[in-house]
């Protein structure tokens, strides 16, 4: 099991309105986890989540080639449909 929270990292929530909803980590902040999916959460206004609402996955994603919301968008559907 991963313990640790790195930028980068496909996580889902696991808490929340927006439950099962799968997004990547974008910093980390003390004891709390920013995250974005690319929709509801952009990159410009990240969710700042308790690492206890979320369940990590073996998933990463380069965040040098994810320079907009819709490249953000594309690289979860692709892990989604892997799912």
């Amino acid at each position: 099991m991963i313990t640790e929270f790195k930028k980068g990292m496909v996580v889902v929530s696991a808490a929340g309105r927006d439950k099962t909803r799968l997004m990547v980590v974008v910093s980390l902040n003390g004891n709390r986890v920013q995250v974005c999916d690319g929709k509801e959460r952009t990159l410009n206004n990240p969710k700042s989540k308790n690492p206890r609402h979320l369940k990590q996955t073996k998933r990463t994603v380069d965040m040098v080639l994810i320079c907009s919301d819709r490249a953000l968008r594309k690289a979860l559907r692709e892990i989604r449909e892997d799912f």
